[in-house]
């Protein structure tokens, strides 16, 4: 409820998510109130960890500095990836984003680190821990806070589609049990003098460790270049599809630049028939859609396609269960006949589910060829293997 007041309060069009200017808001918006829980339950955690000289609770403070310090890089990260393109960075500086999240990875890292080797010296070296109603209030009050901003990045993580803030809540989470974790170990240092102190932060330790690795694999992920969501996909070829004069697309690669900055090309089949000047702005309107539509800057391939030809329709029904027998063979296009009289050569692209290496891809094409000439003894195959076809799912064949 005060997650909503808040988005309402300090977002006027909080509902135009794909807005750049209301995207950075949002941002602001949560690294702001992550800067200013944290330090406050720095400043708490802190005090009580000194006054009943608890290195766990102490640690948890530190954990909490370095979240202040993550939602600062987050805001700073921000506010320089709304930055418009330049000379220098063509495609913007959405990128950024990724790299803020990389930082408070290592920040992260850094503290479930130091706190390690603080808590195996605290279980080497124990000291008395004393347990008091400041405490208890103490560790209610953080995990409440928390808890609240678990749910507030996750809401404004899912909205806006960024992974640095999907990793806050994570990281909230995390910071939360470990926070009940040393409440009860603390409760139950009233009963033993077994320093669980130590073995609960070095419990913490590893739960603050975890979240930056996970974190960094997180955010290293769409700066290598990965697989868009299948969403983004769906919508892509459905919006082509509409178009009555496209007969078939393949070859779909995308390229994202930081959350909802694409560039992306695709092949479009169409009519061989059709006129040069007409079908180029036919598919200047269909660039300009998925532009308008879904904020991606698409360049698009045309392939021509003979359908005319009896010979080439009946050669690709005849290899359609040719293909099936091959159960790494998902698809297949650019297929064409080239020759003439009785030896011709048959040019395509064979979709593979998985990578092979070039000796694999030697004895497929010759398996394939020889099933082709035992229909058609004078064909010979000359196939290119594709391997990062997004469009066409696995079990299915062109």
């Amino acid at each position: 409820m005060f997650s909503k007041f808040l988005v309402k309060t300090f977002i006027p069009n909080h509902t135009q998510t794909d807005c750049p200017e209301v995207r950075k808001k949002y941002g602001y918006l949560s690294g702001t109130v992550g800067i200013v829980v944290n330090v406050l339950l720095f400043g708490l955690k802190l005090a009580t960890g000194l006054i009943i000289n608890s290195i766990a609770l102490i640690g948890d403070a530190l954990n909490n500095l370095s979240d202040a310090a993550s939602s600062l890089v987050t805001l700073a990260g921000f506010k320089l990836a709304g930055k418009p393109a330049d000379k220098e960075h063509p495609f913007g500086h959405g990128r950024i984003e990724y790299i803020a999240g990389l930082i408070v990875s290592f920040l992260i890292i850094l503290v479930g680190y130091e706190l390690l080797k603080s808590s195996v010296e605290r279980i080497i070296h124990p000291v008395p821990v004393n347990f008091s109603l400041p405490v208890l209030f103490t560790i209610v009050v953080a995990i409440l806070l928390k808890g609240w901003l678990f749910f507030l990045n996750r809401m404004i993580g899912k909205r806006i589609n960024s992974h640095a803030l999907l990793a806050a809540g994570i990281d909230s989470l995390s910071d939360m049990v470990a926070t009940g974790c040393i409440g009860l170990a603390l409760l139950a240092s009233l009963f033993t003098a077994f320093p669980l102190d130590g073995y609960v932060g070095v419990l913490v330790s590893l739960l603050i460790l975890y979240s930056g690795i996970s974190l960094t694999k997180e955010t290293v992920s769409p700066l290598l270049g990965e697989v868009p969501e299948k969403e983004l996909i769906a919508k892509i070829s459905q919006t082509i599809r509409r178009y009555e004069k496209v007969l078939g697309i393949h070859d779909l690669i995308v390229h994202t630049y930081g959350p909802g900055h694409y560039m992306a090309s695709i092949h479009v089949e169409v009519s061989s028939k059709e006129d040069i000047m007409e079908i180029h702005e036919y598919i200047d309107r269909i660039e300009h859609q998925i532009q308008e539509e879904l904020g991606i800057l698409l360049t698009i391939h045309m392939d021509p396609l003979n359908l005319d030809s009896r010979e080439l329709r009946q050669i690709q029904e005849e290899m359609k269960p040719i293909l099936h027998n091959f159960p790494i063979v998902i698809g297949m296009h650019d297929f064409r006949i080239v020759g003439k009289g009785e030896r011709k050569n048959l040019l395509f692209d064979v979709v593979v589910a998985d990578k092979t290496n070039k000796e694999e891809e030697a004895k497929l094409a010759q398996a394939i060829n020889r099933q082709v000439q035992e229909i058609h003894p004078y064909y010979n195959c000359i196939i290119n293997f594709d391997y990062n076809d997004m469009l066409i799912e696995r079990g299915t064949i062109d």
